[in-house]
Formats: structure tokens, C-alpha cells, sequence
């Protein structure tokens, strides 16, 4: 970790020697989904409520979610730029370095200018929570924490699976992005609008649903009595890191050098 701290601490320091570019892109991040949730809004707008939901529970929904793909993309956009070490050879040096190939690769680059999309999600996560009728408690409050943690992990997961396939393809699959930016697209909705296979494939294969909808049905005390089942569903998000870390494992032992 204090190898971790110290890639952390070089490259925020060389991004802020051009200061403007980064408050300007900073600022720009925040814009970007303030006008995915104002379609929200205005959608909701019009139609009232979808599927039992109303505005305020699916802005929670929006925010968690957002704010795990902001601090995924903050933290391990290494995995996400991946494909430039392999086609470069620059992979190889990693190798040699006696410390793992995973920290390695997500020091190797942080986006900090992904704050003000953090801050945006900040912003509506509090602008929903103080308009929705919850009674807040320790365990809730905790739960929501771990949305967004598990968020996180299922985020990074799904660039780690991206970033391995490099190993085969050299270049960088766009079908990811289905994944990631679909993903978060699809995630800021409760699953349960949704057509019954995709809210299978996304709770059981790529678990989205067990953090943006059964633990949302606990803070919202929509329910069916089994706290325990949906106060411990985002563990799944990182029980979803475990296959994807040994498939990267997998990746790395049949990586043929470049020998350079």
C-alpha cells in the first residue's frame, strides 16, 4: 500500500503542473452527467413514476451508481488505458519489477479530474436523500456505503476483464463499453424495469442488481422482510473482483514477451 500511496502522490502532483486544464476538464466531468440526470428529470417529469418508482428513489439510485463509476475510473483507469503498455512492450518492464502486475498497472495512471464527476453525484445523492422519507439508521447508512464500494469493484472488475483480453487482442475491445458505460447507463435505473433476462444477467453474471436494486429496496423499506439478504447483497461486487482477478492472472502467464 505505501507503494500504492506513492504512485498516487506522483501522478496527482505532475497533474496539477497544468492547473487549468485540469480544473477545466474537472469541470467539464461535473457537466457531463448533470445533463444525463436532467433527462432524467424531465422524464419524470412527464410520466410521474415507472414501475412504482418516483423521482427521489431512482435519483438514488442514479447518484450510487455514478459516484462508483467515478471512483473507478478515478482509481483504475490503468486497466482501462491497459492496451497502450501491451502494444507498446511496455508490459514487459512491469514483469521484471519485483511487486504485482495489478498494482503496477492501476499506478500506472489516476484521473483526477473524475472529482467533479464525484461531486455531481455528491450533489444528487444528497438532493435525494433529503427529499425522500427514509429513516435513516447505522445499518442503513452502512449499507449505503457499501453500494457504493461494491459499484466500485464491479466497475474495476469489468476493466480488468477488458484490460486481460488485451493480452489476446493487443488492442482494446470497444464491446467493453457495453459493460462499463452500458452498464452505468442501464445501473442508474432499478433493475426491475427492465425485461427478466437482463435482470438476470445483470444480478447473477454481472451483479448491478445486487447494488442499485435489493439493497435500494431495503433503504426505500420496500422489502420483503429479509433484511439480511439485502443489507449483504453488494458483497457480491466483490466476490465479482475473484474471477476476474485470477482471470487476469490467467492473461499474464500466457503474455508472450516482446523481448524488448
Amino acid at each position: 500500500m505505501k507503494l500504492y500511496w506513492r504512485y498516487l502522490l506522483i501522478l496527482f502532483k505532475s497533474q496539477l503542473q497544468y492547473r487549468a486544464s485540469f480544473w477545466l476538464l474537472s469541470v467539464g466531468q461535473f457537466f457531463v452527467p448533470l445533463s444525463v440526470f436532467a433527462g432524467l428529470y424531465f422524464l419524470f417529469e412527464r410520466f410521474g413514476q415507472i414501475q412504482g418508482w418516483q423521482f427521489f428513489e431512482v435519483a438514488l439510485c442514479f447518484a450510487v451508481i455514478h459516484m462508483a463509476f467515478a471512483i473507478s475510473e478515478c482509481f483504475a483507469r490503468g486497466f482501462d488505458n491497459f492496451s497502450s503498455l501491451v502494444a507498446g512492450g511496455d508490459f514487459d518492464r512491469l514483469l521484471v519489477r519485483p511487486r504485482s502486475t495489478v498494482l503496477q498497472v492501476i499506478g500506472s495512471k489516476f484521473e483526477f479530474s473524475r472529482v467533479g464527476r464525484l461531486l455531481q453525484s455528491v450533489i444528487v445523492l444528497i438532493f435525494a436523500v433529503s427529499n425522500l422519507a427514509v429513516d435513516w439508521s447505522l445499518l442503513k447508512v452502512f449499507t449505503l456505503l457499501l453500494m457504493i464500494l461494491s459499484g466500485t469493484a464491479i466497475f474495476t472488475g469489468i476493466f480488468i476483464l477488458a484490460a486481460t483480453m488485451c493480452f489476446w487482442t493487443i488492442q482494446g475491445l470497444e464491446f467493453a463499453n457495453i459493460f462499463t458505460d452500458g452498464g452505468k447507463e442501464m445501473a442508474q435505473y432499478p433493475l426491475n424495469i427492465y425485461h427478466k433476462w437482463v435482470t438476470r444477467f445483470f444480478t447473477f453474471v454481472i451483479p448491478f442488481g445486487c447494488v442499485n436494486y435489493l439493497p435500494l429496496l431495503y433503504l426505500l423499506d420496500k422489502h420483503d422482510g429479509q433484511v439480511l439478504l439485502h443489507v449483504l447483497s453488494p458483497l457480491a461486487g466483490f466476490l465479482f473482483l475473484i474471477p476476474c482477478l485470477l482471470f487476469w492472472q490467467f492473461g499474464v502467464r500466457r503474455y508472450r514477451s516482446t523481448g524488448s
